[in-house]
């Protein structure tokens, strides 16, 4: 059973990182490539975190915006990278802990908002590194809950 669950967790994952690099670098055009790097990352950061969470919260409740925007923009967020949450601990042991995992995912995420910047191919948002941290920690604690491990095990 633990050998077809393996493989099963490899192959799964496998498919996700491979939508995580089409949804995150491929999915969308290089936008402002008339713009210098400073430029394209000056008009496409955002470094004040909340700013985006806030507008699309208000959204929302007042439905100054079609609601695909903000439900897409904030779920999406939370959950593209809950998999990773079970993925990361499940494949490396060493991360099993909750202080290692929040490093690692921050180290990833930092990784991965940086080479948007630089490929173009999307922005830097803490509000997006906000989300995408929750949901990878909302990932790892179902992974520590007791019927998970109990499968597992």
């Amino acid at each position: 059973m633990k050998k077809i669950i393996k493989v099963v967790f490899s192959i799964s994952f496998i498919f996700y990182i491979l939508a995580l690099v089409f949804l995150m670098f491929l999915g969308r055009g290089g936008v402002f490539a008339n713009l210098s790097l400073l430029e394209y990352i000056r008009v496409s950061s955002n470094i004040v975190p909340f700013k985006t969470i806030s507008t699309y919260v208000q959204a929302i409740f007042d439905g100054s915006m079609n609601m695909d925007i903000p439900i897409k923009n904030l779920a999406g967020n939370l959950l593209m990278f809950l998999p990773m949450g079970i993925y990361l601990p499940f494949f490396i042991k060493r991360i099993s802990k909750v202080s290692v995992f929040i490093t690692s995912m921050i180290a990833i995420l930092f990784s991965l908002e940086f080479i948007q910047v630089i490929s173009r191919r999307g922005s830097f948002d803490i509000d997006d590194f906000i989300l995408n941290i929750l949901g990878a920690l909302i990932g790892f604690c179902i992974w520590r809950t007791r019927i998970v491990q109990k499968i597992l095990n």
